[in-house]
């Protein structure tokens, strides 16, 4: 006697009585989903792991039209997730395509109520400015025993869970050159 759940016996009962073949439709329905795409692989961005994605894109050679994402799934060439994906790696797309995700910078100025629109430009530009006027006013050269610190205590660094040890590096230089110490990394373990 064959040893069948109520779902194994749905589809073996509609494979053999109506010669249904679920594997070839189910194959034939994501190639249609994602052809004539445009493929970029990408890293995850929700953990430390770095598993790899594929997402598919559409739009990018026709006038007129915003490219737009098709479709996200696990790069199944990455060799830290083989093409899986947990449950936030699959909800990617959601993450994607949001209207609520912020694509620009936004400035408050000092007193103000409301957030302003800025461009990439003027955002590094105020970044650079405020960095540049803290150090100036903050940085502490020798601590109260005369000994030399070069330290800069009043700015702190925020490292992303997705950040390469190449980043981390570039960061650490940047950081170090700064004279600033406090760092976050939310992927330190």
């Amino acid at each position: 006697m064959l040893d069948l759940n109520r779902r194994q016996f749905f589809i073996s009962s509609a494979a053999t009585a109506f010669g249904f073949r679920l594997a070839a439709a189910t194959s034939t329905a994501r190639g249609l989903r994602v052809a004539k795409t445009n493929q970029v692989h990408s890293v995850c961005p929700y953990c430390a792991v770095g598993c790899g994605v594929v997402i598919h894109t559409s739009g990018e050679q026709v006038k007129n039209a915003r490219p737009f994402v098709v479709h996200i799934e696990g790069d199944p060439d990455n060799p830290i997730n083989r093409g899986t994906l947990c449950s936030k790696g699959i909800s990617l797309k959601e993450f994607v395509v949001n209207d609520r995700r912020l694509t620009k910078p936004l400035h408050r100025a000092a007193g103000a109520s409301e957030w302003k629109e800025i461009s990439w430009d003027e955002a590094i530009a105020l970044a650079v400015k405020k960095i540049k006027e803290t150090r100036d006013r903050d940085f502490v050269e020798k601590d109260a025993q005369g000994r030399i610190v070069n330290r800069l205590d009043t700015i702190g660094m925020i490292g992303g869970c997705t950040d390469t040890n190449e980043i981390n590096y570039l960061l650490g230089k940047f950081r170090f050159g700064l004279g600033i110490l406090p760092y976050e990394n939310q992927a330190r373990l």
